[in-house]
């Protein structure tokens, strides 16, 4: 199912009426406003057992989503590949934990990571971030009664999610989705 929020891409997305590539500001900006809309995070289907998810149209050519969180509930860790991106809470709170750290790319099923590595954000309702190209995190709703909704766009449109387990300082790429998976 497609929507399209009323937001518009910004005006920094766009030089004389055509679009240009999306930065990471241009998706800050729009998952922002786009949370903005009342109407559309009240729109969206709430499962109290999964996630759910709506597509949305992200300014100049990006994937955006709408997404619920039930209590409880996390993406697991996982990185965007070649995908810049941002994301914000519209409703409840969610907590980012992260990599300060670019792992290579390929070559690897299991990196041993250093102590000083990790990076903790509590991001409650209209709280957000961007973040570039490899970034290895993991999303939770750690309530254990409130739904969160957030708002995400990544330019270009996923091409792949790569998705590790980790354990203490363990981190092992686990399997590669294509958008097909989750389309």
């Amino acid at each position: 199912m497609s929507v399209s929020p009323s937001a518009s891409p910004s005006a920094s997305a766009q030089v004389s009426g055509t679009p240009r590539t999306p930065t990471q500001a241009d998706l800050l900006d729009f998952v922002r406003r786009t949370a903005a809309d009342a109407e559309l995070i009240a729109s969206l289907p709430l499962d109290p057992e999964g996630r759910t998810w709506v597509r949305l149209e992200g300014p100049g050519g990006s994937e955006a989503w709408l997404i619920g969180w039930p209590p409880g509930t996390g993406t697991g860790w996982h990185d965007h590949a070649d995908s810049v991106g941002a994301f914000l809470t519209a409703a409840g709170e969610l907590k980012e934990n992260s990599l300060n750290a670019r792992l290579p790319t390929d070559g690897w099923k299991t990196l041993e990571l250093s102590e000083d590595i990790d990076r903790e954000r509590r991001l409650p309702a209209g709280q957000g971030r961007s973040f570039g190209r490899h970034h290895v995190h993991e999303v939770l709703n750690e309530s254990l009664d409130q739904h969160a909704i957030s708002v995400h766009a990544y330019y270009p449109p996923l091409p792949q999610i790569r998705r590790y387990s980790r354990t203490g300082q363990v981190l092992r790429l686990e399997h590669v989705e294509r958008p097909q998976d989750w389309q």
